[in-house]
């Protein structure tokens, strides 16, 4: 039998009520497989720092230094409740960026995915989605703006200031356009390259090691792309893309819009990878706090973050796909939540809790 050590992080807001719905699937994986999930909880986020003075507890760090993989909720609390937290132990500089930086999650793949027969979702025309959206986004996650040094105070004229570098080297660059161009070859074998190669030094340095790599990948093509152009064509004509790679506020700012065209961010899970077989998994939207408690948040991207270990760090690509068709025949079945679906729509609302048991339901079937 395989055993395997999950550090489960619900996170803030509506965190800890979607993680119950994974944590309800990944039992049914476990009945039906010669599998053992030890899951193991932790603190982290906005909650851990008013329960243990830190958004990311020692506890926490010992957990996922020997975890198999971790599933982490969506962090942070509303504006007002975030300012009682000193600005670097905010949950976002505080654990999410640690957390990347310590396992080394260079690799960030958001799926972007919504089937013809669920393109009621997209707020696109249905001649846009045409027979379905189906693209992968591929992020470099520990490099760039974010990780760069920063620096701020008052200049030599008096004036407050900010500086903040964007920093990569050859080799950060290379590892991600390898999973990219993998990817790529697993699938159409299109590769779109994300880039602002015409304003920033950092994107000719990208294209030239993209050049290097891509004699390894001769029957992928490359299709160089414009940040802004490629943000253009998310919404003109989304299913021209299949795999998309690029740096890290490239892609924060495009998987987010990626979750636009779907719908929302809800439909959207994630996987985090780095080396030696460290990974994390979370949904890609945010804690939402007004709605936090009330039974009312989807899901779907929690679960779909959970079928996204089941195949990366597991390797149980067959269930995974049982989950992704499980959740996806809940939608089609005329079910879903009132955060994704208004009133009129002709579809069943259900509360979060009904709408894992709806997956679970399916799932077994």
């Amino acid at each position: 039998m395989n055993k395997y050590k999950i550090a489960i992080l619900a996170g803030d807001g509506i965190g800890p009520e979607i993680m119950v719905e994974g944590v309800k699937v990944l039992k049914v994986i476990e009945e039906r497989n010669d599998v053992e999930f030890e899951l193991v909880d932790a603190p982290f986020g906005a909650g851990a720092w008013f329960s243990h003075g830190s958004s990311f507890p020692e506890e926490t760090k010992a957990l996922v230094d020997v975890a198999d993989a971790v599933v982490k909720g969506p962090i942070g609390l509303n504006h007002e409740e975030s300012k009682k937290i000193p600005v670097d132990e905010q949950p976002e500089r505080g654990a999410l960026l640690p957390l990347r930086a310590r396992l080394n999650t260079y690799a960030n793949y958001r799926p972007v995915s919504l089937p013809k027969s669920l393109s009621h979702f997209s707020p696109l025309k249905a001649e846009v989605v045409g027979e379905g959206i189906d693209m992968i986004m591929v992020r470099e996650l520990v490099g760039g703006l974010y990780f760069g040094e920063k620096e701020s105070g008052i200049n030599e004229n008096g004036k407050r200031y900010v500086r903040e570098a964007l920093e990569y080297d050859e080799d950060q660059i290379r590892n991600i356009l390898v999973k990219g161009f993998d990817l790529a070859q697993s699938r159409k074998k299109v590769l779109h390259n994300i880039h602002k190669s015409n304003v920033l030094k950092s994107s000719v340095l990208w294209n030239e090691i993209l050049e290097e790599v891509a004699v390894d990948y001769p029957d992928v093509e490359v299709r160089h792309t414009l940040v802004d152009a490629a943000a253009t064509a998310l919404c003109l004509n989304p299913t021209q893309f299949d795999v998309m790679v690029m740096e890290n506020m490239f892609g924060d700012i495009l998987s987010d819009q990626g979750g636009g065209i779907l719908g929302s961010l809800g439909l959207m899970p994630s996987a985090c990878l780095g080396t030696n077989g460290k990974a994390y998994y979370e949904p890609s939207h945010g804690s939402a706090p007004d709605i936090a408690g009330q039974q009312v948040a989807n899901p779907y991207s929690m679960i779909g973050s959970m079928a996204m270990m089941l195949e990366y760090s597991f390797g149980m690509v067959d269930e995974a796909r049982n989950v992704w068709d499980a959740m996806q025949a809940v939608f089609a079945d005329g079910f879903s939540t009132s955060d994704l679906s208004k009133p009129g729509s002709g579809v069943t609302m259900l509360s979060t809790s009904e709408f894992g048991d709806k997956v679970v339901e399916r799932l077994k079937a």
